[in-house]
């Protein structure tokens, strides 16, 4: 169990992590898989996804998310021999916004912003976050995004960048725990650099790592969702017993 009281600042990956991308995806590919006839399933497609958005992030980190996500549909369209469909690939480009948040997230961070100042490390663009961060409805000390950066994930400057902002607001490496439910991205550069990292297995019972690729590393906790971080976090303020959100 970590001492919470040693924290001031919380922050957060967000698509995966605050945001159910697996699911989202999902639901935006499902009519278009019905309209061509394929017998690819969905989450095919997202692990798919996984594995084409790494490409053009690692080897053009500068270019916006809105241009990887459409690359990647190209990708995706040219992996299952799918006619190029621009529509598509523009709406997929868009859809960032309409991603929506797991189901315990927004009550999670309404409680957790009255214990600790939070924060966004996102893998995506100013804009599209700005959609995001409309539905999240609970404010931030500040965001990093891959924009700011000029860089992804698992590479460290959004680390580098979120310290120096916590630095400049009197918040040191220590008080800061960074939750995520990507290991590649976050958990394992987390580590390097020596942050507290809490993992939210966010695939708890699924098979396979969805969006997110496969990597290995130790988090200082791992829990299952927000809502049992939140627990967590209520049972060592001294509460008789944890009270989920959601019971």
């Amino acid at each position: 169990m970590l001492e919470f009281s040693k924290y001031k600042l919380l922050t957060f990956d967000c698509s995966g992590t605050l945001i159910d991308w697996d699911t989202s995806i999902s639901n935006i590919v499902q009519p278009w898989l019905v309209e061509m006839r394929s017998q690819v399933p969905p989450d095919l497609v997202v692990s798919t996804f996984a594995l084409m958005q790494a490409k053009h992030q690692q080897t053009r980190p500068t270019l916006l998310y809105p241009e990887v996500l459409r690359r990647s549909w190209r990708d995706i369209e040219e992996q299952f021999g799918w006619d190029e469909n621009l529509a598509r690939a523009d709406e997929f480009a868009r859809s960032v916004p309409s991603w929506r948040p797991f189901a315990d997230t927004i009550e999670s961070l309404r409680y957790l912003s009255r214990h600790f100042a939070l924060g966004i490390l996102s893998n995506v663009d100013n804009a599209s976050l700005s959609g995001t961060l409309r539905a999240l409805e609970v404010p931030f000390l500040f965001t990093v995004t891959a924009e700011d950066v000029a860089s992804y994930k698992p590479g460290e400057p959004h680390f580098d960048a979120a310290l120096q902002e916590a630095a400049r607001r009197g918040i040191d490496k220590s008080e800061i725990l960074h939750t995520a439910q990507s290991k590649h991205h976050d958990i394992a550069p987390g580590n390097r650099l020596g942050l507290t990292t809490i993992w939210v297995n966010r695939r708890h019972g699924k098979k396979g790592t969805g969006a997110t690729l496969a990597a290995t590393a130790n988090p200082s906790l791992t829990v299952n969702s927000l809502a049992e971080l939140v627990d967590l976090h209520r049972s060592a303020q001294g509460a008789s017993r944890p009270v989920s959100l959601f019971q």
